[in-house]
């Protein structure tokens, strides 16, 4: 008798994505299945049939599963296909479950720890008489996930039904802007789109991250938010923030991870361009599609720390002119950026969750990585934790310090004031199983999981606890006096500005003492990036007042629309600061406010009930906010419910101040509610966007 020969080998992909939690990936809803997706630590079901009966007494059936290209002991699992097999979490297993001929049915178990990825699978069959065999290799994909439903599991999540948010949702929001004015940006993730897990594969191996550590999430996490970038192995995206991005695709026009994942795969090159939100929306569809639970977090008011201070410190000359580096800081000087974005993931450790951040900041052991950085050690200022607690610590929680050139201060610098306030105003995420596609309903603040409350005792005593481990921070801590100062000036926070409206800087002058002040003071108006770079001054005034004893008084300047459309740059970021100086008591003063001209939104809408399958029309439709004509407009709409996924209407020029509108004909695929995000795209306009919840029904 001859071993057995292999005929076919099925591992039934819809049948376990049912039970494993994966039925939401595409390929295993084709016609035809060929992709299997399990998760580990949990049996799926396979049938194999031969050539002729199997006999049970002689037949010997060997599962070889592999990973990687050099298989070793634990990215291997070699089992035999037995029926007395004791099932164990920390073991391979095939359980035999019934022969029925020449097909025999199994059930096999997987490791709670095996590395994740896709798994290469190997028939061997032999009689146990003899040493001859056949040998029969699967062509077909096996893809092996993380499993947080598994409470063995490194990535397990206790209240399981979060993972209905923070694995299982495929759009989500991301909010942007400065604190006054930020919004929910939605975002499709699409992890379920079947090119994202080959692209996740993709990027691990071009990461060099070896087989047998994909298994731990700490590390898998750590290697994303460092192969999403570009800067260290040619990773997934290249950050830019200048504005030029002709070359490209500018950050403002991405409305989800899947076409910049496809554009990866297929090109095998970095994809222009990405900024903090976009890298934080391709981390989460990576995270997702892996099985690592994940959320985006926006820090608002967000600081660089480039030296390791804690502390964010800006310098001025004698006069109270803003310098624009760091005397103290040849490498580069801290930055305030209006927002950050960066992502929050789950793993099985006491200080879950954690932070990893994707956009390239600073460099971690050599390369463009951060975290993951326990919360709870961020929020108790335990800097000596792995990974990169002291930079996450410091973006949310540091003091900004102003320092005015001083040839009498020891150090050449005298400080003007602290801010304890100012850094990490407000930390915002999604809200479990909400989605508002025109307001702000789905808005979550979890500050109180990265800090105490501003302020408090314990909040200081963290920050404190941080400055304690890094000697660059003592020093600068230890020049803060009591500064007292008899005059007192307030810069007022600007409300809502829409675009094409004017809007005044005001700052109000109180002198508590009972003499005149002569005060030399300057009011500016500056459009920014939002990391806080600047572009353009829009508008400058200096002067002098007198202000009489324990007199108020007022300064202003009004900004036109004239003056500032002009010099707007992405997002229409504008920076207003004030400047002063007492001549009597060289007393000084600076304060600054971040606020964006605000645009309108695209309207979504349906003129029709959607029934699966069958055609019906979008009509998208925004008003021209500007004077003039918008060139090169077109819209886009993309949803994991409608076929074709991203769909694209150029239409012609909007007239100035005019309504612009398009007509997208859709055919939805998917039953249930399904969620569609906008954008429309000009060569005068960016980040112009909207969304919409409909109800597709069964034909």
């Amino acid at each position: 008798m001859e071993p057995l020969t292999v005929d076919v080998v099925h591992f039934y992909p819809r049948e376990n994505a049912q039970t494993h939690n994966t039925v939401k990936y595409e390929v295993v809803n084709d016609e035809n299945p060929t992709t299997t997706i399990v998760r580990r630590g949990q049996p799926f079901n396979g049938v194999v049939r031969f050539t002729r009966p199997f006999n049970e007494e002689n037949d010997m059936v060997q599962l070889l599963f592999t990973l990687g290209d050099n298989p070793r002991m634990d990215t291997q699992g070699s089992i035999f296909i037995r029926r007395d097999v004791v099932t164990d979490k920390h073991s391979w297993s095939a359980k035999l479950l019934v022969v029925q001929e020449d097909t025999v049915s199994f059930e096999v178990s997987t490791p709670v720890s095996v590395p994740v990825g896709s798994w290469a699978v190997r028939v061997v069959t032999r009689l146990k008489s003899s040493t001859a065999r056949e040998i029969y290799d699967f062509d077909q994909d096996l893809y092996i996930l993380f499993n947080p439903w598994n409470p063995d599991d490194q990535t397990y999540m206790e209240d399981c039904s979060l993972l209905q948010e923070y694995l299982l949702n495929d759009v989500g929001k991301v909010w942007v802007g400065p604190i006054k004015t930020t919004r929910g940006k939605p975002w499709f993730y699409g992890q379920f789109d079947a090119v994202v897990l080959p692209a996740c594969m993709f990027m691990l191996d071009r990461a060099g991250m070896p087989f047998h550590q994909r298994g731990d999430p700490v590390k898998v996490t750590r290697v994303i938010s460092r192969i999403v970038n570009s800067n260290d192995d040619d990773g997934v995206l290249v950050g830019r923030w200048d504005g030029q991005y002709a070359d490209g695709t500018a950050p403002s026009d991405w409305i989800g991870s899947v076409d910049i994942l496809a554009q990866y795969l297929e090109t095998q090159e970095p994809v222009p361009y990405g900024q903090c939100w976009v890298f934080a929306g391709v981390v989460t569809t990576v995270c997702r599609a892996l099985g690592i639970p994940s959320r985006v977090v926006s820090n608002l008011v967000s600081a660089h720390d480039a030296n390791s201070s804690l502390t964010v410190d800006k310098y001025y000359t004698e006069n109270m002119e803003e310098m624009d580096f760091d005397p103290n800081n040849p490498v580069g000087a801290d930055s305030i950026w209006n927002y950050h974005v960066w992502n929050d993931v789950w793993m099985a450790r006491p200080d879950l969750p954690a932070a990893i951040d994707a956009t390239p900041q600073e460099t971690s052991a050599g390369m463009y990585q951060c975290g993951p950085a326990p919360l709870e050690a961020i929020k108790q200022g335990v800097v000596g934790v792995a990974h990169d607690v002291e930079f996450m610590l410091a973006s949310v929680n540091a003091d900004l310090m102003r320092w005015r050139r001083d040839p009498t201060a020891e150090a050449g610098y005298s400080v003007v004031d602290t801010n304890n306030f100012h850094i990490g105003r407000m930390i915002l995420t999604k809200k479990p199983y909400v989605f508002d596609p025109l307001g702000d309903e789905d808005r979550e603040d979890i500050t109180a999981q990265y800090k105490h409350r501003e302020g408090t005792a314990s909040e200081r005593l963290a920050l404190m606890n941080g400055v304690r481990y890094s000697e660059r921070a003592k020093r600068y801590y230890a020049v803060v006096s009591n500064l007292t100062n008899d005059i007192v000036f307030n810069l007022r926070d600007i409300d809502n500005v829409y675009i094409g409206e004017e809007f005044r800087i005001i700052v109000d002058i109180q002198n508590n003492s009972n003499e005149a002040r002569h005060i030399k003071a300057s009011l500016s108006a500056t459009s920014v990036f939002y990391n806080g770079v600047k572009s353009d001054i829009v508008k400058k005034v200096e002067g002098k007042i007198v202000v009489g004893p324990n007199k108020n008084e007022q300064i202003s300047i009004s900004v036109k629309a004239e003056e500032y459309l002009p010099k707007l740059v992405e997002y229409c970021n504008m920076k207003i600061s004030a400047m002063a100086i007492v001549d009597e008591t060289k007393q000084s003063w600076a304060d600054d406010d971040d606020f964006q001209v605000l645009k309108p939104n695209i309207h979504v809408k349906f003129n029709e009930d959607l029934i699966i399958g069958q055609p019906a029309t979008a009509e998208l439709s925004f008003a021209n906010p500007l004077n003039q004509p918008l060139t090169q407009c077109e819209f886009r709409l993309t949803s994991s419910g409608i076929a074709g996924r991203t769909l694209k209407a150029p239409t012609g020029d909007a007239e100035p101040k005019g309504l612009i509108t398009a007509q997208i004909p859709v055919v939805p695929n998917k039953t249930g509610q399904i969620n569609l995000i906008a954008i429309f795209i000009s060569a005068e306009l960016k980040d112009i966007n909207g969304a919409a919840t409909v109800e597709v029904f069964e034909g």
